[in-house]
């Protein structure tokens, strides 16, 4: 089902995060906007230090961004270690941790677990596919939770279903993985290694990016792209560009289904307001 186009569209944005962003791996945000019913790349801005990320998220805006590192912890693990019970409260007391105080306390939650259960898990993961929380490898989840999270709290954002501030500049839990896998399956389209930046990848990408500006999944939004951006995607072994376009679609999902009437930017009824959830899952 096609979206809506908003009135007066807000600038749509999608973040592929790092938790220690650097020259070579930085944020970076995909921006984009409604265009006669399509989603329109207008380019990227890349951060290179929190900070400076933290600078652009506190100016006076107007956008629906996604952002690709979660905003909430596993209930049974917030329970089992007894931290609050509230998000705003289990936010503040996680952000309060250092890196190696959230890994020893973790390691310890999952030591006592059996083997095949060890890490706890949020309501979103299993519709998401997404990977738990809690992780603090492969991918460092929970410390891009720990760097992302206060970040946005403290430039005053809104957070549906989680926080409110303000509502101008919204911000959504999103995964790129969950529309890469719509259209690729188990095709992987990304490599940070060198050597893992195959012919099959490349190849990868070509069909995924095709399939988006087609509009071949199920959020119904077509991406426009000028020919020197289609190949930027492409030619992006990585993936980082194409994590945050695909990030973008999803807020622009979210903001097609605020403009309609939904003061949850399609978020389901039945969220936990401490785990939160992923858009579009």
């Amino acid at each position: 089902m096609a979206q809506e186009t908003p009135s007066s569209p807000p600038l749509l944005l999608g973040c592929d995060f790092s938790s220690s962003p650097s020259r070579r791996k930085p944020i970076l945000h995909a921006l984009g906007q409604w265009q006669g019913g399509q989603v329109q790349l207008l380019g990227f801005e890349r951060f290179e230090t929190l900070d400076a990320w933290a600078a652009w998220l506190a100016q006076p805006g107007d956008w629906v961004g996604g952002f690709d590192l979660p905003f909430g912890l596993p209930r049974e693990l917030v329970h089992t270690l007894g931290w609050p019970l509230d998000w705003a409260a289990c936010m503040a007391h996680y952000r309060s941790l250092s890196r190696d105080a959230i890994r020893a306390q973790f390691a310890a939650f999952c030591d006592a677990r059996p083997a095949g259960g060890k890490f706890a898990h949020r309501a979103t993961d299993a519709p998401a596919g997404s990977s738990p929380s809690m992780k603090w490898v492969n991918p460092p989840v929970a410390f891009m939770l720990h760097a992302g999270v206060p970040r946005l709290l403290d430039a005053g954002v809104h957070l549906p279903v989680l926080h409110t501030g303000d509502p101008r500049r919204v911000a959504l839990e999103a995964y790129p993985g969950l529309l890469a896998r719509e259209v690729l399956g188990r095709r992987s389209y990304k490599a940070d290694d060198r050597a893992r930046q195959t012919p099959d990848r490349l190849i990868a990408r070509k069909d995924l990016v095709n399939a988006l500006e087609l509009g071949q999944t199920r959020l119904g939004l077509r991406l426009r792209l000028r020919h020197a951006q289609r190949d930027a995607l492409v030619d992006d072994p990585m993936g980082d560009t194409l994590d945050a376009v695909l990030c973008l679609l999803q807020a622009a999902w979210a903001a097609g289904q605020h403009a309609q009437g939904d003061i949850r930017y399609g978020l389901p009824a039945e969220v936990d307001p401490l785990e939160g959830w992923i858009v579009t899952a």
